[in-house]
């Protein structure tokens, strides 16, 4: 089995969306169908369920991705602990994070730790929407820096780092988009989209509430998998979303509008690890993330988010 057909299978296997299977992989999507038809040919058995609405892993699939996944990680981390020792680097840290305001701090956490810790490098990667603590679970990464809450009892971390005000990303040519600002009772006046995924309850519900702090009923509209299917829908008048407030910076797009809310309760931020796996390295960049993140609550000129609301944080450590 050649090395473009594995990765193309476990990609796919863990997107179930041979699109982003694609992206992911900087293919086309006839190259990636092409990739797993002759792994199916290779195996002589379907290794997924494909129709015009979903993909899913057929018996023999889930099997084959069982087998390989623990040999494929174990590869790559001996191909990149061989290329650290070449580099003359002790150890490699794998960082998630879960949006562009919790990127900038662990792109600028890692410039950091260039200078002070040349021995210690970070590699970084995005949280999937749809799946905030899958490939935290799985080892793909060491710590992520994400949205609280989090209460997972397999996971633990440290107190949030800094707190953001909340908007709600609504169509432009919606009544609310007028408003200098917006309440959660408001909510029940326009659809909310849902997020498609492996999601906890409480997760789920604190990013797409079901009901107004009165009681009142929230209508929900389709579901997402990204940020970018998510404008879409509501510029398209679909649905609105709760959204951390530096998203009105990074996200612009005609036909959709970011309102302040006058009462929903910050968006903190933290670190996150497996419970029980707690490192040096992840103790040396949580402390200059930390440092990181308290410039730019206070408005380090290098921020790239003006008027994010952005504020130091102390609340519940998550775990």
């Amino acid at each position: 089995m050649e090395r473009d057909e594995l990765e193309c299978f476990l990609l796919l296997a863990e997107e179930l969306h041979f699109g982003r299977t694609a992206e992911r992989m900087r293919l086309s999507r006839a190259r990636v169908s092409q990739l797993i038809q002759r792994t199916e040919r290779r195996v002589g058995a379907p290794l997924f369920i494909r129709t015009s609405r979903r993909v899913g892993l057929t018996a023999v699939g889930r099997q084959l991705r069982a087998d390989l996944e623990p040999h494929h990680r174990a590869i790559d981390a001996a191909v990149e602990r061989a290329a650290a020792t070449a580099r003359g680097i002790d150890s490699v840290l794998h960082v998630g994070f879960a949006n562009p305001l919790a990127g900038e701090i662990v792109m600028r956490a890692t410039e950091a730790l260039r200078v002070s810790h040349p021995g210690l490098a970070v590699e970084i990667c995005e949280v999937p929407l749809g799946d905030p603590y899958g490939q935290l679970r799985k080892g793909e990464f060491d710590v992520q820096l994400t949205e609280f809450p989090v209460r997972e009892d397999d996971l633990g971390g440290g107190p949030a780092l800094l707190a953001e005000e909340r908007v709600l990303a609504v169509a432009s040519a919606h009544p609310l988009s007028a408003r200098d600002s917006v309440s959660l009772e408001d909510l029940a006046d326009v659809p909310l989209l849902t997020i498609e995924g492996e999601l906890p309850d409480y997760w789920l519900e604190h990013h797409v509430p079901s009901r107004t702090p009165s009681g009142r009923p929230i209508g929900r509209g389709p579901g997402v998998t990204n940020m970018q299917e998510a404008l879409m829908m509501v510029a398209g008048g679909k649905g609105a979303f709760l959204a951390p407030a530096h998203t009105g910076t990074y996200f612009t797009r005609p036909g959709v509008a970011y309102v302040p809310f006058t009462d929903a309760e910050p968006v903190g931020y933290g670190l996150v690890w497996r419970a029980g796996h707690g490192t040096g390295a992840i103790e040396t960049f949580a402390r200059t993330a930390r440092d990181v993140a308290r410039d730019v609550a206070q408005g380090d000129p290098r921020s790239v988010v003006p008027g994010a609301a952005v504020t130091p944080a102390a609340v519940t450590p998550a775990g």
